[in-house]
């Protein structure tokens, strides 16, 4: 009877157990069921909420980063339009379409000559003889149609300028420059840095200088004028500043991208430059020549992997043909670490240049005034000569050579530049008159400059002056004007500031 009692007790305890566990086991299911739920009602509104706000927000970045481009993009061609209408209403102010008489015969540097049919016959053959691989035929005649570009180009110099204002040559030009083949390339003597001279199929020729510095970078601060770089962008930069400044006394220069492989190594003829020729450590391909200074494995030019940057400058005429005479500058710097010139310890100095030839007659020291003026505005130091046509003996502009050293700094400028304007007081009614429109908001020369710089084919990769640069210009201009303002307070007579070339202008 104990015995059927205990098992039936033990029975009942296992089965309450069991109801028990079983209870437990339904209520933690019911509870993790609960929780789950609780979790889907909050959690997946909130992601796909998320989500949404994501992909709006990604769409809504992206519409306002196009809508943002696209308002830059019409912005900056806007504004482009409006600096090219602005160089454009420039070049047809009256003040650079003066009338000018016709140029006399003697006034012309060069003139084709016609001959006899022999001889005619005789020196066809000649010129096509130099070499039979790669030029094109060429005949010659008194017709200018006939001419290549950098022959007409020749025969358009005359006494006081390189080209006409309006030369319809002068694209032509550039452009081949900038496009038509090369058939040789050797480098050119002398000078601290390297050069190339660059043939054409049609005998012309053009100085190549590469790129050595980024448009960015500014001149090493420790570093002397006469250390400094050649840059490829300031002989383009140039051209184009003096042109606009009404000078144009400078041969045309234009951006051009070469292959140092097709273009250099494999057509020259200069064995010298051939040896210079090696593989960087990333496999560019790099040269550095043969020259005084700047010429070896440090300051090698090197493409990327082939390709170089420079300047193509339009080759001036033969010595032969055109002989030029190179004169020292009367301001010229010392060139030396621990001494001044003259100029820069006498402050009448120029008192002594007035007096002595060729400085005592003609244009020549206005002249030179408008080279301090135009090198002051770039910030090129380096004006230690400078050359004339033998032809026109005195009575002749100046040639505006060799410019690699401006545009080295925009945040500095150099006031020493300015000493043949600063000491002489003398300036061209005509130079002031184009400063004073470039300096108005109108024909703004920052403006006008990034307009025909805009034309060159190196823009493409960049501008060839950055804004700070340009900028630069403004200010240098306002000094300038500021300059001959004062000199103009100093001088009772404003005769005695102004030389009057333009007599007939009323502006």
């Amino acid at each position: 009877m104990r015995v059927c009692t205990r098992r039936r007790s033990r029975t009942l305890r296992v089965w309450f157990l069991f109801v028990f566990l079983s209870l437990h086991f339904l209520l933690a299911l019911l509870v993790l069921s609960m929780y789950n739920a609780s979790c889907e009602i909050h959690l997946y509104p909130d992601t796909q909420t998320s989500n949404s706000l994501s992909v709006q927000n990604t769409s809504t970045s992206a519409s306002m980063a196009d809508m943002t481009g696209s308002e830059i993009q019409e912005e900056e061609m806007g504004d482009a339009v409006t600096d090219l209408a602005k160089l454009e209403a420039l070049y047809s102010h009256p003040l650079y379409n003066l009338p000018t008489p016709p140029v006399p015969d003697g006034d012309w540097l060069l003139k084709v000559r016609s001959k006899r049919k022999d001889e005619a016959q005789h020196s066809s053959q000649q010129w096509q003889s130099a070499n039979e691989d790669g030029y094109d035929p060429v005949h010659l005649n008194t017709s200018s149609d006939s001419h290549p570009p950098w022959l007409r180009f020749h025969l358009g110099i005359s006494r006081w300028q390189m080209y006409q204002h309006k030369d319809p040559n002068l694209s032509t030009l550039t452009h081949q420059l900038a496009s038509y083949r090369i058939v040789s390339a050797v480098q050119k003597s002398g000078g601290t840095q390297l050069k190339l001279v660059m043939t054409f199929p049609n005998y012309g020729q053009a100085l190549f200088k590469p790129k050595k510095q980024e448009r960015h970078e500014e001149t090493n601060v420790n570093l002397y004028y006469f250390s400094d770089f050649e840059r490829h962008n300031a002989e383009i930069a140039a051209f184009h500043l003096d042109r606009i400044l009404g000078f144009r006394r400078m041969p045309p220069v234009v951006g051009r991208i070469i292959n140092a492989i097709k273009e250099i190594k494999d057509i020259t003829t200069d064995h010298k430059l051939v040896t210079t020729f090696f593989k960087s450590p990333v496999g560019n391909t790099c040269f550095y020549g043969q020259c005084s200074y700047y010429c070896s494995t440090e300051h090698a030019i090197c493409g990327h992997p082939h390709k170089i940057e420079g300047s193509l400058a339009a080759m001036l005429p033969d010595i032969s043909l055109a002989p030029r005479r190179s004169w020292r500058s009367p301001w010229r710097r010392s060139y030396s670490r621990t001494k001044q010139a003259v100029w820069e310890t006498n402050s009448d100095y120029c008192d002594a240049v007035k007096t002595s030839p060729p400085y005592d007659r003609g244009t020549r020291l206005v002249d030179l005034i408008d080279m301090s003026i135009l090198d002051f505005l770039m910030s090129n130091m380096d004006r230690h000569h400078y050359e004339t046509f033998e032809k026109f003996g005195n009575d002749t502009f100046l040639i505006h050579l060799d410019n690699g050293r401006a545009f080295g700094r925009y945040s500095k400028d150099e006031p020493s530049i300015l000493a043949p304007l600063v000491q002489c007081c003398r300036v061209r009614r005509s130079t002031l008159l184009r400063l004073r429109l470039l300096s108005l908001p109108p024909y703004r020369l920052s403006d006008v400059m990034g307009a025909s710089l805009s034309q060159d084919p190196l823009t493409m990769v960049a501008p060839l002056l950055t804004e700070l640069h340009l900028s630069s210009l403004d200010r240098r201009l306002a000094t300038v004007i500021q300059t001959i303002q004062d000199c103009l307070q100093q001088h009772q007579h404003h005769s005695d500031v102004i030389y009057d070339d333009i007599t007939d202008y009323s502006g």
